[in-house]
Protein backbone atom coordinates (compact mmCIF):
# COMPACT_ATOMS: atom_id res chain seq x y z
CA UNK A 1 0.00 0.00 0.00
CA UNK A 2 3.12 2.29 0.40
CA UNK A 3 4.00 2.03 -2.72
CA UNK A 4 0.88 4.48 -3.84
CA UNK A 5 2.33 7.50 -2.32
CA UNK A 6 6.02 6.58 -3.22
CA UNK A 7 5.73 8.93 -6.33
CA UNK A 8 3.55 11.51 -4.84
CA UNK A 9 5.15 14.71 -3.61
CA UNK A 10 2.16 16.09 -1.68
CA UNK A 11 0.11 13.57 -0.52
CA UNK A 12 0.86 11.86 2.88
CA UNK A 13 1.40 8.40 3.86
CA UNK A 14 -0.84 6.61 6.32
CA UNK A 15 2.10 7.00 8.69
CA UNK A 16 2.33 10.34 8.13
CA UNK A 17 5.44 10.81 5.91
CA UNK A 18 6.27 12.52 2.62
CA UNK A 19 8.01 9.71 1.40
CA UNK A 20 10.06 11.91 -1.38
CA UNK A 21 10.93 13.96 1.57
CA UNK A 22 12.54 10.69 2.73
CA UNK A 23 14.39 9.69 -0.67
CA UNK A 24 15.98 12.89 -0.60
CA UNK A 25 17.29 12.49 2.66
CA UNK A 26 18.79 9.50 1.72
CA UNK A 27 20.00 10.91 -1.01
CA UNK A 28 22.10 13.11 2.00
CA UNK A 29 23.01 9.99 3.70
CA UNK A 30 24.56 9.03 0.69
CA UNK A 31 26.91 11.99 -0.06
CA UNK A 32 30.13 13.14 1.25
CA UNK A 33 30.95 13.58 4.77
CA UNK A 34 30.57 17.61 5.78
CA UNK A 35 30.92 19.23 8.94
CA UNK A 36 30.57 22.18 10.64
CA UNK A 37 32.83 23.38 14.14
CA UNK A 38 31.50 26.54 15.66
CA UNK A 39 34.44 28.24 17.82
CA UNK A 40 34.15 31.39 20.13
CA UNK A 41 36.02 33.66 17.00
CA UNK A 42 34.74 32.19 13.96
CA UNK A 43 33.26 28.68 12.34
CA UNK A 44 34.94 26.09 10.28
CA UNK A 45 33.08 24.10 7.60
CA UNK A 46 34.80 20.76 5.65
CA UNK A 47 33.90 18.63 3.59
CA UNK A 48 35.24 15.79 1.34
CA UNK A 49 35.73 16.12 -2.40
CA UNK A 50 35.50 13.29 -4.50
CA UNK A 51 36.93 12.60 -7.74
CA UNK A 52 35.79 10.38 -9.88
CA UNK A 53 38.41 10.60 -12.34
CA UNK A 54 42.21 11.20 -12.24
CA UNK A 55 41.89 13.45 -15.33
CA UNK A 56 39.88 16.07 -13.33
CA UNK A 57 41.18 19.24 -12.50
CA UNK A 58 40.45 19.06 -8.66
CA UNK A 59 40.91 22.87 -8.15
CA UNK A 60 38.27 23.91 -10.98
CA UNK A 61 35.11 22.74 -8.99
CA UNK A 62 34.76 23.78 -5.54
CA UNK A 63 31.94 22.39 -2.81
CA UNK A 64 32.74 25.50 -0.44
CA UNK A 65 31.08 28.50 -1.78
CA UNK A 66 31.28 31.74 -0.68
CA UNK A 67 27.54 33.47 -0.33
CA UNK A 68 28.42 36.96 0.70
CA UNK A 69 31.28 38.81 2.43
CA UNK A 70 30.54 37.40 5.82
CA UNK A 71 29.19 34.03 4.40
CA UNK A 72 29.77 30.71 3.52
CA UNK A 73 27.71 27.63 2.64
CA UNK A 74 28.77 23.48 2.19
CA UNK A 75 26.77 20.36 1.52
CA UNK A 76 26.23 16.64 1.24
CA UNK A 77 24.25 15.47 -1.28
CA UNK A 78 23.66 15.87 -5.25
CA UNK A 79 26.07 18.82 -6.55
CA UNK A 80 23.64 20.21 -9.26
CA UNK A 81 20.99 21.08 -6.49
CA UNK A 82 23.76 22.48 -4.79
CA UNK A 83 24.27 24.26 -7.40
CA UNK A 84 20.56 26.08 -7.93
CA UNK A 85 20.69 26.82 -3.86
CA UNK A 86 23.96 28.75 -4.22
CA UNK A 87 22.39 30.93 -6.79
CA UNK A 88 19.24 31.85 -4.96
CA UNK A 89 21.06 32.58 -1.71
CA UNK A 90 23.62 35.07 -3.54
CA UNK A 91 20.52 36.52 -5.61
CA UNK A 92 18.56 37.02 -1.79
CA UNK A 93 21.92 38.17 -0.21
CA UNK A 94 22.19 40.83 -3.10
CA UNK A 95 18.22 41.44 -2.52
CA UNK A 96 18.66 42.24 0.95
CA UNK A 97 21.33 44.70 0.28
CA UNK A 98 20.22 46.72 -2.23
CA UNK A 99 17.06 47.18 -0.34
CA UNK A 100 18.58 48.09 3.13
CA UNK A 101 22.49 48.53 2.10
CA UNK A 102 23.89 46.53 4.42
CA UNK A 103 24.52 43.07 4.42
CA UNK A 104 22.45 40.46 5.52
CA UNK A 105 21.96 38.50 8.68
CA UNK A 106 23.00 34.87 8.63
CA UNK A 107 19.41 33.76 10.26
CA UNK A 108 17.44 35.82 7.73
CA UNK A 109 19.44 34.21 4.85
CA UNK A 110 19.04 30.84 6.31
CA UNK A 111 15.10 30.98 7.02
CA UNK A 112 14.73 32.58 3.26
CA UNK A 113 16.49 30.00 1.68
CA UNK A 114 14.80 26.92 3.75
CA UNK A 115 11.28 28.53 2.76
CA UNK A 116 12.66 27.74 -1.08
CA UNK A 117 13.74 24.45 -0.38
CA UNK A 118 10.09 23.89 1.58
CA UNK A 119 8.01 25.24 -1.16
CA UNK A 120 9.56 22.50 -3.19
CA UNK A 121 8.25 20.03 -0.87
CA UNK A 122 4.48 21.17 -1.69
CA UNK A 123 4.16 21.34 -5.26
CA UNK A 124 3.41 19.00 -8.48
CA UNK A 125 5.85 18.95 -10.78
CA UNK A 126 8.87 19.83 -8.78
CA UNK A 127 10.92 17.01 -6.29
CA UNK A 128 12.37 18.12 -3.09
CA UNK A 129 16.15 19.08 -3.14
CA UNK A 130 18.63 16.38 -2.61
CA UNK A 131 21.29 18.22 -0.28
CA UNK A 132 21.63 19.60 3.41
CA UNK A 133 23.27 22.61 3.43
CA UNK A 134 25.94 23.88 6.21
CA UNK A 135 25.64 28.29 6.38
CA UNK A 136 28.51 29.54 8.63
CA UNK A 137 28.23 32.94 8.76
CA UNK A 138 29.73 36.02 10.99
CA UNK A 139 27.38 39.17 12.31
CA UNK A 140 29.19 42.13 12.90
CA UNK A 141 26.04 43.21 14.16
CA UNK A 142 26.61 40.68 17.04
CA UNK A 143 30.22 40.06 16.72
CA UNK A 144 29.36 36.54 16.49
CA UNK A 145 29.45 33.85 14.90
CA UNK A 146 26.89 30.99 13.58
CA UNK A 147 26.71 27.79 12.15
CA UNK A 148 23.40 26.59 10.58
CA UNK A 149 21.94 23.50 8.66
CA UNK A 150 18.79 23.35 6.46
CA UNK A 151 17.78 19.94 5.14
CA UNK A 152 15.14 18.70 2.10
CA UNK A 153 12.27 19.42 4.15
CA UNK A 154 13.03 22.79 4.82
CA UNK A 155 13.88 22.96 8.85
CA UNK A 156 16.36 24.43 9.79
CA UNK A 157 18.69 24.46 12.99
CA UNK A 158 21.49 26.16 14.97
CA UNK A 159 24.31 24.00 15.77
CA UNK A 160 27.58 24.57 18.24
CA UNK A 161 28.70 21.67 16.10
CA UNK A 162 27.28 18.78 13.33
CA UNK A 163 28.18 16.22 10.85
CA UNK A 164 25.98 15.09 7.69
CA UNK A 165 26.29 13.06 4.71
CA UNK A 166 27.81 9.36 4.73
CA UNK A 167 28.43 7.90 7.72
CA UNK A 168 27.46 10.72 9.70
CA UNK A 169 26.83 9.25 12.96
CA UNK A 170 30.46 8.48 13.20
CA UNK A 171 31.24 12.39 13.02
CA UNK A 172 28.62 13.22 15.35
CA UNK A 173 29.65 10.83 18.21
CA UNK A 174 33.12 12.06 17.63
CA UNK A 175 31.68 15.74 17.65
CA UNK A 176 29.96 15.05 21.33
CA UNK A 177 32.67 13.46 22.57
CA UNK A 178 35.47 16.49 21.46
CA UNK A 179 33.71 19.65 21.30
CA UNK A 180 34.17 21.88 23.97
CA UNK A 181 32.76 25.59 23.81
CA UNK A 182 35.94 27.24 24.51
CA UNK A 183 37.53 26.25 21.00
CA UNK A 184 39.35 29.03 19.69
CA UNK A 185 38.98 28.60 15.21
CA UNK A 186 42.50 27.06 14.55
CA UNK A 187 41.65 24.03 17.51
CA UNK A 188 38.22 23.77 15.70
CA UNK A 189 39.94 23.11 11.93
CA UNK A 190 41.98 20.35 13.52
CA UNK A 191 38.52 18.92 14.83
CA UNK A 192 36.75 19.04 12.10
CA UNK A 193 39.92 17.43 9.95
CA UNK A 194 40.12 14.87 12.44
CA UNK A 195 35.97 14.52 12.30
CA UNK A 196 36.16 13.83 8.53
CA UNK A 197 38.63 11.36 9.25
CA UNK A 198 36.19 9.12 10.95
CA UNK A 199 34.04 8.51 7.79
CA UNK A 200 36.57 9.42 5.19
CA UNK A 201 37.71 6.32 2.66
CA UNK A 202 41.47 6.40 1.69
CA UNK A 203 44.51 8.52 2.05
CA UNK A 204 43.17 12.33 3.16
CA UNK A 205 45.11 15.19 0.88
CA UNK A 206 44.86 18.82 0.08
CA UNK A 207 43.19 17.84 -2.53
CA UNK A 208 39.91 15.85 -1.50
CA UNK A 209 39.21 17.85 0.82
CA UNK A 210 37.82 21.43 1.28
CA UNK A 211 38.07 23.78 4.38
CA UNK A 212 36.03 27.25 4.71
CA UNK A 213 36.57 29.76 7.45
CA UNK A 214 34.37 32.06 8.33
CA UNK A 215 35.76 35.25 11.58
CA UNK A 216 35.12 38.77 11.77
CA UNK A 217 37.32 39.52 8.61
CA UNK A 218 35.05 37.63 6.69
CA UNK A 219 34.57 34.06 4.53
CA UNK A 220 36.92 32.53 2.77
CA UNK A 221 38.05 29.08 1.53
CA UNK A 222 41.62 27.68 2.82
CA UNK A 223 44.00 26.92 0.04
CA UNK A 224 45.18 24.05 -0.89
CA UNK A 225 48.78 24.83 0.80
CA UNK A 226 47.12 26.17 3.87
CA UNK A 227 44.97 22.68 4.47
CA UNK A 228 48.40 20.78 3.63
CA UNK A 229 49.76 22.42 6.13
CA UNK A 230 46.95 21.60 8.49
CA UNK A 231 47.34 18.05 7.48
CA UNK A 232 51.18 17.71 7.93
CA UNK A 233 50.45 19.52 11.79
CA UNK A 234 47.69 16.50 12.20
CA UNK A 235 49.93 14.26 11.55
CA UNK A 236 52.52 15.24 12.87
CA UNK A 237 50.82 15.91 16.34
CA UNK A 238 49.67 11.57 16.14
CA UNK A 239 52.85 10.88 15.46
CA UNK A 240 53.92 12.58 18.53
CA UNK A 241 56.63 15.23 17.42
CA UNK A 242 54.72 18.11 17.78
Amino acid sequence: MSERYSFSLTTFSPSGKLVQIEYALAAVAAGAPSVGIKATNGVVIATEKKHKSILYDEHSIHKVEQLTKNMGMVYSGMGPDYRVLVKHSRRLAQNYYLTYQEHIPTGQLVQRIANVMQEYTQQGGVRPFGVSLLIAGWDDDEARPYLYQCDPSGAYFAWKATAMGKNFTNGKTFLEKRYNEDLELEDAVHKAILTLKESFEGQMTEDNIEIGLCDKNGFRRLTPSEVKDYLSAIASATLGIV
